[in-house]
């Protein structure tokens, strides 16, 4: 049988020529390529190959793209459920499959797993149980049988290391799941109930009928130090009495229309996003800037604000992210909660983009604003040359010599804010310099975000709009360093 849903040859051997352009990079008798063989003809069966998104992570299966002409994304390890249902929220008529062995989804992604599963929206999971972690080494995975020796348990493994967890037991107890079904590969009776639970966990994601489940009992001989026949006869005689194969869960059939999901149409339209973020209800968001702020940089913008916890760089980042949503650009914020927050420094990037962010971090900063020392002294030398440096010179009044080709402002954003009442306010002042310093936006821009911001708190409105003014004030009288 001719199989569309496999590319013609294997590019990743030999370019795809002779006999390795038909092989794929697994172990022989491992149970990869039977799974993968079992997607490919469900794929075709159905009619689906044109919606089909393949989920790889890293593991065996990190190379599922190469044989799978359907849409591939490969996920971060054990990040391949989430993925998953950012494909399926973003397009749900696609139909999604999460292909995971047992070292990705049960230990390290575990979590995703678990948060992805009660969801329940469809997607479908394929997992491979072979009780060891097969592309790093052979290491002990979540699934490894009592006794058994791995890498990492050399001696077998013992009451310290835990039990194994039985990942479709568990998934079969949560809310979200319509069907869970475990299978093996080791006889040919074994593999045709696998072949049908497969394409069944595809079906149903395909009918919109909700998250399915299976998981895969599969032969590892080069970790096991058999042949594939003793592979199998392991598998059997081993993992089954701990693994028992069988349906956990089946209540497809039993769904209500209003349980079933029903596709939507997701709006990538940037004007209700920017209304959705601003805050309104009617009418358009008012527009200050003439354009993009190309006198900082052509067609993108990175900002990074930085201090310790309590000092409102977050909050700061935010309010620029507004405000650059509100101009009509597109932005994005990425905060950093790290252990030393407290007294060390936490940080959020900010960019501001003419047409698409293509990266949220911002490790070459244009402007930073530092709210503490140790701040200024750590990402002050990654300042792009030619960029801007604002910090807070009531608690930084001797800051460190940089390299002479950045600007550097010390502006006594603590200071200011005590005089005015509230020490929190600090980083509104701070917003108020960075408009003056670098001319990102219209004043009126900066005031239309705090504004919104401070919608459900209208006393605090005009406090913030006066730090504001102190901070631009501060820097057009002379009050820098």
């Amino acid at each position: 049988m001719s199989v569309t849903a496999f590319y013609e040859r294997f590019e990743r051997h030999a370019h795809g020529q002779g006999i390795k352009g038909h092989a794929t990079h697994y172990c022989p008798g491992c149970g990869h390529g039977l799974a993968h063989k079992y997607m490919a003809e469900a794929i075709d069966e159905l009619g689906i190959q044109d919606r089909t998104i393949a989920i790889s992570p890293v593991g065996c299966s990190v190379f599922l793209y190469y044989y799978l002409d359907v849409g591939n994304t490969q996920a971060a390890h054990g990040r391949a459920p989430v993925v998953a249902l950012g494909h399926k929220l973003a397009n749900p008529e696609a139909v999604v499959i999460s292909y995971q062995g047992d070292g990705d989804l049960a230990a390290i992604g575990l979590a995703e797993t678990i948060h992805t599963a009660q969801v329940g929206l469809p997607i479908t999971v394929i997992f491979i149980n072979n009780a060891i972690y097969g592309m790093t080494g052979g290491q002990m995975a979540p699934t490894t049988l009592p006794g058994q020796p791995t890498t990492t348990t050399p001696m077998g493994r013992g009451k310290l290391a835990g039990q194994p967890l039985r990942m479709a037991e568990l998934i079969a107890q949560l809310d979200g799941p319509v069907y869970v079904e475990r299978v093996a590969l080791f006889n040919a009776k074994q593999r045709e109930k696998a072949k049908r639970a497969i394409k069944k966990a595809i079906r149903l994601q395909a009918e919109n009928k909700g998250y399915a489940f299976v998981e895969v009992l599969s032969e590892c001989p080069t970790h096991l130090k058999l042949t594939p026949l003793e592979a199998e006869k392991w598998v059997e005689q081993n993992m089954v009495p701990l693994f028992p194969l069988g349906v956990f869960k089946d209540v497809a059939d039993s769904l209500t229309e209003e349980q079933i999901f029903k596709p939507f149409r997701p709006s990538f339209d940037p004007e209700k996003v920017k209304r959705l973020l601003s805050e309104e209800d009617k009418g358009e968001v008012p527009r200050f800037a003439p354009g993009f702020p190309e006198h900082i940089a052509p067609d993108d913008i990175a900002l990074k604000l930085a201090g310790a916890g309590g000092d409102g760089a977050q909050t700061a980042a935010l309010l620029l992210t507004r405000m650059a949503i509100n101009e009509g650009l597109d932005s994005t914020h990425i905060p950093s909660y790290g252990p030393e927050s407290r007294g060390g420094t936490s940080y959020a990037d900010v960019h501001i983009a003419r047409k698409e962010v293509l990266s949220p971090a911002a490790p070459r900063p244009h402007i930073l604003v530092a709210f503490n020392a140790p701040s200024l002294a750590k990402f002050g030398p990654a300042v792009v040359e030619g960029g801007t440096i604002l910090y807070d010179s009531s608690v930084i009044p001797e800051p460190p010599s940089l390299n002479g080709k950045v600007k550097m402002y010390g502006v006594p954003f603590t200071e200011i804010a005590v005089s005015l009442g509230r020490r929190v306010i600090k980083n509104v002042v701070a917003l108020g310099a960075l408009q003056a310093v670098t001319n990102l936006f219209p004043e009126e821009t900066f005031l239309t975000a705090i504004r919104q911001a401070l919608a459900s708190k209208c006393a605090m409105i005009p406090l913030n709009e006066e730090a504001f003014r102190w901070g631009r004030k501060a820097v057009l009288e002379g009050m820098e360093g």
